[in-house]
């Protein structure tokens, strides 16, 4: 007798994150996100896309990172309506505005710290890589760099954090102009720690829940 055949896969519908899951992914992708921002802030290193931007800005004019945050990312959003829809844009607005109140209160919650400049540029750039899986399997992102990443997998099939690596070393090349050099050297390894994160474990076909 043959054993018998293995059930058919799910379909689509059976695998759809429900809301309190895309609410419980978005407060925590955000939140490891926002974490991973405060040690590279606290220890004065820095990451790519237009949380890296931000940083840059922040260490520039001494505005608030939290407001820089939301500011250089409306372009992106713009974009985002136009190709991906108000859904998707609406989720990333969510998302980029959560990164920013949870920004403004982790200096608050914990105050200074002393970190050393490797471990936070590397532990932050891994918790933010984590971070952004979480919200890219909700259909999120976090603006910027994030959506051009997506739509190049997307209408490309160029993987997402090779797109993002490469845009990212740009921003964190331009922080010669603010920070020290051993500091941006320590930023380089952080942004590949990030992308890599993503480009092993953000592919096409890998997870299936919408």
């Amino acid at each position: 007798m043959s054993a018998p055949s293995p059930p058919p896969p799910p379909s689509p519908e059976t695998l759809k994150h429900s809301v309190p899951e895309d609410v419980l992914g978005f407060l925590t992708g955000t939140f490891l996100v926002s974490f991973g921002l405060f040690l590279l802030q606290d220890s004065e290193t820095v990451t790519g896309g237009t949380a890296g931007l931000s940083l840059l800005l922040t260490y520039a004019t001494s505005a608030p990172f939290e407001v820089l945050f939301v500011v250089v990312n409306l372009p992106f959003l713009a974009l985002a309506v136009w190709k991906k829809g108000w859904s998707f844009t609406l989720r990333t607005l969510l998302a980029v505005c959560l990164v920013s109140a949870l920004s403004a209160l982790h200096p608050r919650a914990i105050g200074s710290i002393e970190i050393h400049p490797v471990y936070a540029a590397l532990a932050g750039n891994l918790i933010i890589g984590v971070g952004l899986l979480v919200v890219f399997r909700h259909r999120g992102s976090l603006g910027g760099f994030n959506v051009l990443a997506l739509l190049a997998q997307e209408r490309l099939g160029w993987r997402a954090g090779y797109v993002q690596l490469s845009l990212d070393l740009a921003v964190v090349l331009a922080a010669f102009a603010v920070v020290s050099p051993p500091l941006v050297l320590l930023s380089v390894a952080g942004a590949v720690v990030l992308n890599i994160v993503l480009a092993f474990n953000h592919r096409p076909g890998r997870y299936l829940g919408t």
